[in-house]
């Protein structure tokens, strides 16, 4: 049953570059990172020494449902090893560190790995710990350097939610931006002679309620009733909404009472003739 953004009845993503955490400390900045990796299609998770051993149930806790993902995560001694296979390597820095290499924004590192992966080469995506981040040395290992716009003044990142942004522009790049829903199809716009009918329907009401307390100025005050719906671009619904509700305020709970009564006794009658009828075999 779908609810909280969560649909089990749909297909779930996978593929994608794969992600490397490089000692993680904390099994719930695994989990927030195993989620963030779920709501944007990454679905290859390698851990490298992590701090609290592996399994860690904390991690499944806060993976809040994605758990395929921590099933399939593969447990590596070191980055060379979880490099193992990989073509192209981007690791992720909030430092400047003096090496001769490419330096991409996720977007541009999203695109760049999107063009490797169609073209057959295997792409990670490294992280470091949450404490110190990755090494100088553990950056040398990679090609080139994701980095993003942050406060240079704070630049420090939660591991998940550094995940999380950079998955965002892996999802946008993979699925050419389109978004998951549209809005629904509207009513077909009202034509002139429904609008006017409304307008009339409106103003009669206004009318009757004594609204219109200078006879100089209802002009002038009508013209501007009828601009604000003018610039609301009505909808065939939207006008038989607005109909309905000028014909309840004008009504009143008292006259819907009283039609309600009417119904009821109608209603009433029509049961004790039926009642007769089948007492008289009819």
């Amino acid at each position: 049953m779908p609810g909280s953004g969560t649909d089990s009845t749909k297909p779930w993503i996978v593929g994608g570059p794969a992600v490397i955490l490089v000692e993680p400390q904390l099994g719930e900045n695994i989990g927030s990172a195993a989620r963030a990796m779920g709501n944007f299609g990454l679905s290859r998770l390698r851990i490298v020494n992590p701090r609290e051993g592996w399994p860690n149930e904390k991690a499944r806790v806060f993976s809040a449902g994605a758990d395929r993902i921590l099933d399939g995560a593969e447990l590596f001694p070191d980055l060379r090893a979880a490099l193992a296979g990989t073509r192209y390597a981007f690791a992720a820095t909030a430092r400047e560190r003096g090496m001769a290499k490419p330096v991409l924004g996720a977007d541009a590192a999203a695109a760049d790995t999107l063009a490797r992966l169609s073209a057959g080469e295997d792409v990670a995506l490294v992280f470091g710990r949450e404490r110190t981040g990755l090494y100088t040395e553990e950056v040398s290992l990679c090609d080139a350097i994701l980095t993003l716009p942050v406060n240079p003044a704070f630049a420090s990142l939660n591991l998940a939610t550094c995940v999380a942004v950079t998955g965002y522009e892996w999802s946008k790049a993979a699925s050419a931006g389109a978004l998951p829903f549209a809005p629904p199809d509207r009513s077909p716009l009202a034509d002139k002679a429904d609008l006017f009918a409304f307008f009339d329907h409106l103003e009669g009401a206004l009318e009757e309620a004594g609204f219109f307390r200078s006879a100089e100025k209802q002009p002038s005050t009508t013209r501007n009733i009828r601009n604000i719906f003018h610039r609301l671009g009505l909808t065939k619904q939207d006008l038989a909404t607005l109909h309905g509700a000028v014909a309840a305020l004008v009504e009143g709970r008292e006259g819907r009472e009283a039609r309600k009564a009417e119904n009821n006794a109608r209603a009433a009658e029509k049961a004790v003739e039926r009642r007769a009828r089948r007492e008289r075999g009819d």
